[in-house]
């Protein structure tokens, strides 16, 4: 009869890519939170329009100013 020896499952390369993966999901999660932080915190209120409403092509404007 053999015996077969056990083999460790956290091995060098599994650890490596595991702690690897949660930085990865890490650093993801971290930026999204600060992406919905700065979004939540942001209050743009009334800014001028740099463009005139001349109606040339090019120019540019928001549909319905705020203000």
């Amino acid at each position: 009869m053999t015996v077969h020896a056990r083999s460790r499952f956290w091995t060098r390369g599994r650890l490596t890519g595991a702690v690897l993966a949660a930085s990865v999901v890490g650093v993801f999660a971290a930026a999204n939170a600060h992406l919905v932080a700065v979004s939540v915190a942001s209050q743009p209120g009334c800014v001028a329009h740099i463009k005139t409403p001349t109606g040339e092509a090019g120019a540019y404007r928001a549909a319905k100013p705020s203000c």
